[in-house]
């Protein structure tokens, strides 16, 4: 039985009943599979409420290359799916479930109800934005200022908690795809990773060696 979305939205217990109820009945529940397209470019899909899962939101250029901008997990929100609501929102966002999501969408209709009648979502919804965009942010120093093999290491790192494992099973091209760089050029740092003892390279899998020295290379 999936969680009620009173446990999972934030700011539930500001809401007035008539708005409890409102937002009861506009929400819908989903199971999105692995590999699923939610939202692409400035489609309205509506507020997502992570109940369990991984989505991943990313850059799609022109040339169809790709970097991550974020990750979200369970009991994350994702508000660039309501664009159309929060109209300050301009990026082109792709968001993709990287493994099974259950969870909870708010059609953008009635969440732009919601924050007009309700002052405590309104604030919420400006916080949520604040701290999305920081993390965009974040994302693009790595790109502008971070050299490849200290990003490539943070990324192993960032990989590796996710999994909650040192063995991973993932492909040079789909690192490349969220770094936001070339199969080749990760192929070339893992190799010279693997040749430090870093890391160990098999088949379709990347085994973390030596986390610490992974570590002090991405605070580089």
């Amino acid at each position: 039985m999936p969680r009620p979305v009173s446990e999972i939205f934030p700011v539930w217990d500001t809401l007035a009943p008539d708005e409890r109820a409102y937002l009861t009945q506009s929400a819908v529940y989903r199971t999105v599979p692995k590999g699923r397209i939610l939202q692409q470019g400035k489609e309205c899909v509506g507020l997502f409420l992570i109940e369990s899962g991984q989505l991943r939101g990313f850059l799609l250029s022109a040339e169809g290359k790709e970097v991550t901008l974020f990750r979200l997990l369970d009991g994350d929100i994702c508000l660039f799916s309501s664009s159309c609501v929060v109209r300050e929102l301009q990026f082109d966002v792709t968001i993709e479930s990287e493994k099974e999501t259950n969870l909870w969408m708010i059609p953008f209709s009635a969440y732009d109800r919601l924050m007009k009648s309700s002052l405590a979502v309104a604030n919420y919804t400006t916080k949520l934005m604040a701290t999305r965009f920081s993390e965009v942010m974040w994302v693009m120093e790595q790109i502008v200022f971070k050299s490849i093999d200290a990003r490539l290491a943070a990324f192993l790192l960032e990989e590796s908690a996710l999994e909650e494992s040192d063995g991973l099973s993932i492909t040079h091209e789909k690192i490349a795809r969220h770094m936001g760089t070339a199969r080749e050029v990760v192929t070339r740092m893992l190799k010279y990773f693997s040749s430090e003892g870093l890391v160990r390279l098999s088949r379709g899998g990347i085994a973390i060696v030596d986390r610490k020295g992974l570590e002090n290379l991405a605070k580089q």
